[in-house]
């Protein structure tokens, strides 16, 4: 197996971990709610606070890998934020400033994620392997989600909720030995790597190099960044409403049952894993057959975004559990194909500086965690709305998708 495939595939389970210490309170909240005597506000705030945390370490964490190596900073962050799951219990218990804290400092080990992965993955993978690598590797958020929803609410009714925290907080430790032994930051520092890999890697690789600090004013003042930067926004509004919302949806808008909830829920994310493995090959396929790359980033992300737009406007003219989670499978469907758009526009436009680029759009896009999930809290508490909530998502999706398709870019734009 070449070595690209190891590195590939820890790094996979490092975003099912984040993604399943990250979902499980969207379950567990239900009770811890119910025992701490929460309304929908308190909820909206309980899980926006995780944001807090985890908007501050993007830049740092992508800035931090380009420099010095992905390894050393997703291996640490990952044993930073499985730490606060497990203290997750008894910071509830202790009191609810205390449970934020820890929202917060779990939220700021889970923030050098992705532009830690996204830095490692511009020296570890061919050029033609990119969008079907970044879209296998996003699909773990999506599997970790659906694990999270099926098991979470089985742990909550055998062994009560806290344990829910404490058996999936100790899965990172695990990860921890085994990418401390397996991966380097790059392949040439890999001790087992063939010399015909290699050679591959640093031929079609994005960059084999280090980076250098860029200056602020030329980031900020950079359109196709901002493309990129706005398309996460509007993406993550969508996927950070429905992490945290979409069991007390299902729950109290639809009226399933507790015991059912992670079986309903897990599938648009189930959706997703499938459709997003499908759009990185799309976009992959589209290279091949010799489209510019501009032309396949652009199709790829007005399909997802169009498409998921128009699913959720439909979504509130339904009441039925079949049709409504039908179309939340298909809004998913549509926006897996993003995969071959902004997702991987980054490496595009600053290859060296993938990893500060990612950490700068992801803290953009980090930020519905704090307002979106907020905002649906307060909208749910003053109108009782939950097709209020669904029309915000679809405007802000459909504003994603404008924006991208005036702004980006796939020239680059630093070097």
């Amino acid at each position: 197996m070449p070595t690209r495939f190891k590195v590939i595939g820890l790094t996979i389970l490092a975003v099912f971990i984040c993604y399943i210490d990250r979902v499980n309170i969207s379950v567990t909240i239900i009770p811890m709610a119910e025992e701490l005597g929460w309304d929908y506000e308190r909820i909206g705030f309980v899980s926006m606070s995780f944001f807090l945390g985890y908007i501050v370490t993007q830049v740092l964490g992508g800035y931090l890998s380009d420099k010095f190596g992905a390894k050393l900073v997703l291996g640490y962050g990952l044993i930073v934020w499985s730490i606060f799951t497990i203290l997750t219990p008894m910071a509830s218990y202790a009191g609810f400033a205390f449970l934020i804290l820890a929202r917060i400092g779990m939220g700021l080990g889970e923030g050098i994620t992705f532009p830690a992965w996204h830095s490692l993955y511009a020296r570890w993978i061919p050029l033609g392997e990119r969008a079907r690598s970044v879209g296998i590797t996003n699909s773990g958020l999506f599997l970790g989600t659906v694990f999270a929803l099926i098991t979470t609410p089985i742990i909550v009714l055998h062994l009560g909720w806290p344990w829910a925290f404490y058996l999936f907080g100790s899965v990172g430790f695990v990860w921890f030995y085994f990418w401390n032994r397996l991966v380097t930051s790059s392949p040439k520092e890999h001790p087992n790597i063939s010399r015909q890999e290699l050679i591959l890697i640093e031929r079609e690789a994005p960059t084999v190099e280090g980076a250098n600090k860029l200056p602020w004013k030329t980031l900020i003042t950079n359109k196709p960044l901002w493309a990129i930067g706005v398309a996460h926004f509007c993406s993550n509004y969508s996927l950070f409403v429905f992490l945290s919302w979409l069991p007390i949806f299902i729950n109290q808008g639809l009226g399933v049952d507790f015991a059912s909830i992670g079986y309903l829920a897990m599938l648009p994310h189930l959706t997703s894993f499938i459709f997003l493995n499908l759009g990185g090959l799309f976009g992959d396929y589209l290279l091949k057959m010799g489209l510019k790359t501009l032309s396949v980033r652009k199709i790829c992300n007005t399909i997802g975004f169009g498409g998921a737009g128009v699913c959720l406007t439909l979504i509130p003219s339904f009441d039925t559990v079949g049709i409504v989670m039908g179309l939340m499978c298909l809004g998913n469907a549509f926006s897996g194909m993003a995969a071959g758009g902004f997702i991987v526009n980054h490496a595009d436009i600053g290859p060296k500086y993938t990893g500060t680029l990612m950490g700068i759009t992801n803290m953009i896009g980090a930020i519905p965690g704090i307002i979106g999930v907020y905002l649906a809290g307060l909208i749910l508490n003053e109108f009782g709305s939950w097709a209020a909530v669904f029309y915000v998502v679809a405007g802000v999706t459909f504003f994603g998708m404008i924006f991208y398709l005036i702004f980006a870019s796939a020239d680059k734009q630093f070097d």
